[in-house]
């Protein structure tokens, strides 16, 4: 079982918001228990007055004072507080920061340009297995650039003032030449050097992006974060976004009404970077300069654990009935795929671990109820090919059926082959429930053993099942599963 610790929360102080979000805890696979928004636009005019308008100042002020009574409402005991561009170029940036300290009782960090492209890094390494490639991360006064290589940011990083207001306000000013500006700027800081094959694109105007997207083509994971994109279908729809007027954006499905006046600068800014940099994908990443933060509160030993199964344990060991179980199903299915690639071997313990979330359903909606929960789930470190499959192997863990329609849209983000292995995992996880009782005890006295033309469960005497119906038919469905019909269950010493 995963230690229970307090609540953390992190205020961030942006350009175009000030957001707060309180995290079930500080961990390598945080939850977000609260997340409110409020758009005090700080930088607006920034670029005009070199200052801070009074407007935004004042409501910065009293969004924090705000956000810490409800963070302390919600029992958290560690406040930090972040602020970026804005705040930083600002000639009044440091009577915010006093202000904050007076009236809030909040110590703010003030973040250089290349720590913010240092931590939006370190938040696309907390969100996903391993990534490599560019980050970009567009806020609402500029835009951060950092390289990521498994859980390292490397050192080069480029900060350039291309955020959703600057941006906003050179369409403005110039209409469609804003892209030779923007061309401009990049060819003088961001060299081509820095491209990747990958793109992970970073920042609530570029998440919007992503919505958009995936409510045009109807996508069946509608989760922003790990949505991918060839670089090139993003950039024609990119092109199509930022040419819009306000009107037809607002009638797009999936678009957040908030973000329409700064979409057109996002998508923008989003044609402009690649086509200069050149990548074959892009991937939405939901994680930044926050997430990033917290990871690097965390033991270097936690860092390194993986987020998908740190996550599917917090979320899914608490609602099992026996949270001990899910370590015996591991043991239990270890001998599945021979040779099991380590890629393959994650997702299968995540499983295990989210295998008895649905025991309070009615068996009638068992299956299709998880499904559609841990498709839609906020888990991190997954592509939405591989919640598919965890979602898929819950599917049938409770005995749900391949011909299922609703299940289509989903699996068509699936080979046939991963189809096929997601069905004799949650096939061999029914089997261990209905085996076991869901006493770790009596499935580590089983054991499974596949060859290819027979399946043979040899059972402890503490089982006593060789001739239980339940325990064949649920044996007779793996088998079908895997293509096999010669079984038999056998009592060993």
């Amino acid at each position: 079982m995963h230690q229970a610790r307090a609540p953390y929360a992190i205020v961030d102080i942006g350009s175009n918001s000030v957001r707060l979000v309180v995290y079930d805890q500080l961990g390598r696979a945080p939850f977000p228990r609260f997340n409110e928004k409020s758009l005090c636009r700080l930088g607006a005019g920034l670029a005009e007055t070199g200052a801070l308008a009074a407007d935004g100042f004042r409501r910065t002020v009293e969004a924090t004072r705000r956000f810490r009574a409800i963070a302390e409402a919600m029992g958290v005991t560690r406040i930090d507080v972040l602020a970026t561009e804005a705040t930083r170029r600002a000639s009044n940036g440091d009577r915010l920061v006093a202000a904050i300290a007076a009236e809030a009782g909040l110590r703010v960090r003030l973040l250089s340009g290349g720590e913010e492209a240092h931590y939006a890094g370190l938040g696309v390494v907390a969100g996903f297995y391993r990534p490599n490639g560019l980050v970009g991360d567009m806020g609402g006064g500029s835009l951060e650039v950092a390289e990521v290589a498994d859980d390292r940011v490397g050192d080069r990083t480029v900060s350039m003032p291309l955020g959703a207001l600057p941006v906003q306000e050179m369409l403005e000013r110039s209409g469609a030449a804003a892209r030779q500006e923007i061309d401009a700027l990049l060819a003088r800081q961001l060299p081509r050097a820095l491209g990747k094959p990958v793109f992970y694109a970073v920042g609530g105007g570029w998440r919007a992006l992503a919505r958009v997207h995936m409510a045009k083509v109807g996508a069946p994971v509608s989760v922003a974060h790990a949505y991918e994109l060839d670089a090139g279908a993003a950039r024609a729809f990119a092109k199509r976004l930022w040419r819009l007027p306000p009107a037809k954006l607002a009638a797009l499905a999936g678009m957040p009404q908030r973000r329409i006046p700064t979409l057109p600068a996002a998508a923008l800014v989003m044609d402009r970077v690649l086509k200069h940099l050149s990548p074959e994908r892009v991937v939405f990443s939901a994680l930044g300069v926050r997430e990033g933060w917290l990871y690097a509160q965390l033991p270097a030993a936690e860092r390194y654990r993986d987020p998908l199964v740190e996550g599917a344990q917090s979320f899914g060991l608490p609602q099992a009935r026996v949270p001990e179980f899910a370590p015996a199903l591991v043991r239990w299915t270890d001998g599945i795929v021979p040779r099991e690639p380590p890629a393959e071997r994650r997702l299968r313990l995540a499983a295990c671990a989210l295998s008895d979330i649905g025991w309070r359903d009615h068996r009638d909606v068992q299956a299709l109820e998880c499904f559609d929960r841990l498709l839609q789930f906020p888990f991190i470190g997954v592509t939405h090919a591989e919640r598919a499959f965890i979602a898929a192997t819950i599917h049938a863990r409770y005995g749900g059926s391949l011909d299922d329609s609703r299940l289509a849209p989903a699996f068509g983000l699936l080979t046939k082959s991963a189809r096929r292995h997601a069905q004799i995992l949650g096939r061999a996880l029914l089997l261990g429930y209905r085996l076991s009782g869901s006493v770790p005890e009596i499935l580590d006295s089983a054991h499974l053993h596949i060859d290819p033309k027979r399946i043979r469960v040899e059972v402890g005497k503490r089982a006593r099942v060789p001739d239980s119906e339940v325990v064949a038919d649920r044996l007779n469905l793996l088998a079908s599963a895997l293509g096999i019909r010669r079984t038999e269950v056998v009592e060993g010493a």
